[in-house]
């Protein structure tokens, strides 16, 4: 009788060992994917100096007297991510340059709502984060245009007389669905050399 036992039972303990395995790399490659890279790849530029994340999916486009890189998305294709490099004297830091809120009202005067843009611009929030010795002023603006309204993320640093903006573009209406997205992009900015 217990011989017979023998065979049954075998093959249960391995259905739940294999359970149990799959149950395993379930939760583990569950944990991979809510990572902070989760839904991103990587651009670097050709020469090296920097590195950031945009969306899977998206694709780069070529703007002429514009930012150095965008990509957008493909199905909502008025969402970008755009790279703007300007110069600045070679030891300015970024605090020569003003506070992290000087920094976002100029940028919101200058760059997102210029008289005569037609749009309007509120910076909502301004931050300063230090990341490998550099200064990040981390940027959030709500942004009115005469048919919608949008919501827009930007980082910006200075590296040997280079100032980096890498922004985010989003409608206000997919901005609680991307807003996540758009932060983990404009955190990645890595400068390289």
């Amino acid at each position: 009788m217990a011989r017979g036992l023998i065979a049954p039972l075998m093959q249960l303990l391995q259905s739940l060992s294999r359970v149990i395995v799959c149950s395993v790399l379930a939760l583990v490659l569950g944990a991979c994917a809510a990572g902070p890279t989760a839904g991103l790849q990587s651009y670097q530029s050709p020469d090296g100096r920097f590195a950031f994340l945009y969306p899977t999916g998206w694709t780069e486009v070529q703007v002429s007297n514009g930012p150095r890189v965008v990509f957008h998305d493909l199905i909502h294709s008025d969402e970008t991510v755009s790279l703007m490099i300007n110069k600045v004297s070679e030891d300015n830091e970024l605090s020569e340059l003003g506070s992290a809120v000087a920094v976002g009202e100029r940028l919101r005067r200058e760059v997102i709502a210029t008289a005569g843009s037609g749009r309007t611009a509120e910076l909502v929030e301004a931050k300063e984060r230090e990341v490998n010795g550099h200064t990040f002023y981390d940027l959030e603006y709500a942004v009115h245009l005469e048919d919608r309204d949008r919501h827009e993320l930007a980082t910006v640093v200075v590296d040997r007389g280079r100032l980096y903006t890498l922004a985010t573009s989003v409608n206000e209406d997919r901005w609680a669905k991307v807003g996540d997205l758009c932060g983990r992009v404009v955190h990645s900015l890595t400068l390289l050399i």
